[in-house]
């Protein structure tokens, strides 16, 4: 659009051009872009520029470049001076498939994951390839001094990962194999005050034994007692 501007065309003549152009449109109303045509050599806009604009199927905006490039530079600048919520901010919205089995427990364990991703080559699940991706940031998280805290019933959230003394508490919806009904279930219910055993926590948040076998794998109900109820018989 700048170019044809210098060249002397009405600046809206020129917005109107590129805008059709940068859609992918200039072959698609051949009498509107005849028309075109017929302007840009009125103001000697060489054949090259016209012919490479009927070639053209999309064009990124100026704008959203510049958009793009803004955004990129402000999520490098929370990495390196705000590196926790910059993880925070990454595990709660990009990394879906983040796996607490294997990633919360320490770099070791990490590793050995990604080894054994490697040693399955082609015979990989889209499941695991996706995973690596997840498990090379947070590889660097740990890299870089940063530890997670265990997922906990009263201070995990049910899908954002929290800020807590310099370290991030994962949230429920890491646990594969918890919904994120469940887990919404689970902090909303938890939110509302303490449980008094695990029937009353199964209860009010509406959860399957399967998933109460789950939170006790990472044990989340640690110290809980199964009922409330007193036996009357020794």
């Amino acid at each position: 659009m700048i170019y044809l501007i210098k060249k002397g065309l009405p600046p809206d003549k020129a917005f109107k051009i590129m805008e059709t152009v940068r859609k992918g449109k200039a072959l698609k109303d051949p009498e509107k872009w005849a028309e075109f045509k017929e302007l840009m050599k009125k103001y000697d806009v060489p054949d090259w520029y016209i012919k490479s604009c009927e070639k053209i199927k999309y064009m990124l905006p100026k704008a959203h470049a510049a958009a793009y490039v803004t955004n990129a530079v402000r999520i490098a600048w929370f990495k390196v001076h705000q590196p926790l919520v910059y993880y925070a901010a990454y595990f709660s919205i990009r990394a879906k498939s983040f796996d607490a089995e294997f990633m919360i427990n320490g770099e070791e364990k990490v590793k050995d994951k990604k080894r054994e991703i490697d040693l399955l080559g082609n015979a990989a699940s889209p499941k695991d390839k996706e995973m690596m991706d997840d498990l090379d940031i947070v590889q660097e998280f740990y890299e870089r001094g940063f530890e997670f805290l265990p997922i906990d019933l009263y201070k995990s959230h049910s899908t954002k990962f929290r800020i807590e003394d310099g370290k991030l508490r994962p949230p429920f919806s890491t646990m594969a194999g918890l919904g994120p009904i469940a887990a919404e279930s689970i902090y909303n219910s938890a939110c509302q005050g303490e449980f008094e055993c695990i029937d009353d926590l199964q209860a009010k948040a509406k959860l399957g034994k399967s998933a109460i076998e789950l939170l006790q794998s990472f044990n989340v109900l640690k110290g809980m007692t199964q009922s409330n109820q007193m036996s009357l018989f020794v």
